[in-house]
């Protein structure tokens, strides 16, 4: 008998069949196997890859012009560009406090429409983050979804890209844009199996020094292996009517989008939250 690819003995198959049967239920490195004292050279090789692959997303820069050219084409308006504190990707990730601030001087959101009831309740901010890569692949897609599901009861900003980010940042630029509550799709930081997962993040009534325990999150949206779009928006629809109706988000907010649905009209919607 020999050693197989897997680097179990050839002959029996058990270790093989045992381990190739839960690898299609997970993206961790299981039953890896062994070639003598080590790892298989396949093995080896694809963690090298993989490894390749999370510090290239970490590192690599949003397009921002090429990114807002799809944003733009959902209709959604003509996106607009917020930097961090941190000047580029390097400072960025040696200081994480400055992705959480934006640049200096005013935030450049364009006009705000003045008075409460005419702004709109619903702010989108398309971050980078850790994973410009996510942001890119799925940003879009997942933007669209949420629209299509938010836009018949809610009015939505204009989507706002923000590079060199942090989930925080957000909190500065849904109190500037006057929204009741901030969604901020950013990329999360890659592992070792995934290097793309997108995540969602929402905080009612924005402000800055908002800390994590004000938000909820919705993460690890990468289809075909993680949370595919649709689901992910309406896990998301979900919270922001929680959010509306509860007056907060963060620890006290549940996901109740699957609960069985009751007859009757749509919840409505304070306008002071607006």
């Amino acid at each position: 008998m020999g050693i197989g690819s897997d680097g179990y003995r050839t002959g029996t198959g058990a270790g093989h069949t045992f381990w190739a049967g839960l690898r299609t239920l997970t993206q961790a490195r299981i039953g890896l196997g062994r070639a003598g004292d080590a790892l298989p050279t396949r093995r080896v090789l694809e963690f090298a890859a993989a490894h390749a692959r999370a510090r290239d997303a970490v590192r690599t820069a949003l397009d921002v012009t090429a990114f807002s050219a799809r944003i733009a084409a959902l209709g959604l308006g003509e996106p607009v560009h917020v930097a961090s504190r941190a000047r580029d990707r390097a400072e960025y990730l040696r200081r994480p406090d400055l992705g959480r601030l934006p640049a200096e001087g005013p935030i450049p959101l364009g006009p705000i429409p003045s008075g409460a009831g005419n702004r709109p309740s619903i702010g989108v901010v398309l971050a980078d983050g850790l994973s410009a890569r996510a942001l890119t692949e799925h940003g879009p897609l997942l933007l669209g979804a949420i629209a299509e599901l938010l836009r018949p009861r809610y009015s939505v900003a204009v989507p706002v890209v923000a590079t060199q980010a942090r989930v925080a940042l957000g909190d500065h630029i849904g109190a500037a844009l006057g929204v009741a509550t901030v969604l901020v799709l950013i990329g999360e930081r890659p592992g070792l199996s995934v290097a793309d997962s997108l995540g969602v993040y929402l905080t009612h009534r924005p402000r800055p020094g908002a800390t994590d325990a004000d938000r909820n999150c919705i993460s690890n949206i990468h289809p075909p292996e993680g949370l595919d779009y649709r689901r992910a928006a309406e896990v998301t629809a979900g919270l922001v009517d929680g959010a509306h109706r509860l007056g907060r988000s963060g620890v006290e907010l549940k996901d109740r989008s699957g609960d069985p649905v009751l007859p009757g009209p749509a919840a409505a919607i304070d306008e002071s939250e607006r």
